[in-house]
């Protein structure tokens, strides 16, 4: 028996060799590409970054980025996505929450000031700054960069605000949605326009403006 195993072997040596691994080689492939896209929209911006010069910088034909995606807007979009589950797992964390500890103010102020601190990190800020301003423009790329990057996001904040609503500690006849908006789109407008300081005091202050009103207390 051990004399015909051995034959076999030497007939067929490659039936004894591992096959390679097809989905880790895609894996690596696509990761390639995502760190090739942030990297370019980083340094030469939105407009002059290509799908050839995506695959050329991740080492792969352009026919394979094709074969994933059907722009450079779908590739920038997932590699965020991408760059940001990495972010926190790196981080040690399970999913971006915001915390209940009680006291809505403090927990929407600990959110906001980690929002701050993520869109000043230079990883983020030029990809995130392009599929927004491209968004602007593409309505199509707008409405996914709105329901797969902000929406979620968005509702942990409706989320918050509503536990908040039965704790009794906002009103009972307000509309979520536009509560929400008080303070995450005038730090959306600031950080995109640059229309002033964007740091944790002015979130802090964001939050207390939009609990408490502007009417003398």
């Amino acid at each position: 028996m051990a004399t015909i195993r051995k034959s076999a072997r030497s007939t067929h040596p490659a039936a004894e060799r591992p096959h390679p691994d097809a989905t880790r080689r895609s894996q690596r492939s696509r990761q390639a590409i995502y760190d090739a896209a942030l990297a370019l929209v980083g340094e030469v911006g939105y407009p002059k970054t290509t799908i050839e010069g995506i695959a050329a910088r991740a080492g792969v034909g352009k026919q394979t980025i094709y074969r994933w995606w059907s722009s450079k807007a779908d590739v920038l979009l997932e590699a965020f996505l991408d760059l940001g589950e990495r972010f926190v797992e790196a981080a040690g964390e399970e999913a971006y929450t915001i915390p209940d500890t009680g006291d809505v103010a403090a927990d929407l102020k600990v959110v906001l000031r980690a929002t701050v601190d993520e869109l000043r990190n230079p990883r983020f800020e030029a990809p995130y700054r392009a599929l927004a301003a491209e968004g602007v423009v593409n309505e199509e790329l707008g409405r996914t960069f709105v329901s797969r990057l902000l929406e979620p996001s968005l509702q942990l904040h409706a989320d918050r605000l509503r536990a908040a609503q039965e704790a009794g500690q906002v009103r009972q006849d307000i509309d979520l949605r536009i509560a929400l908006e008080l303070f995450v789109s005038p730090l959306a407008q600031r950080w995109l326009q640059h229309t002033g300081p964007f740091s944790h005091a002015y979130t802090d202050t964001l939050v207390d403006y939009a609990l408490h009103g502007l009417a003398p207390r």
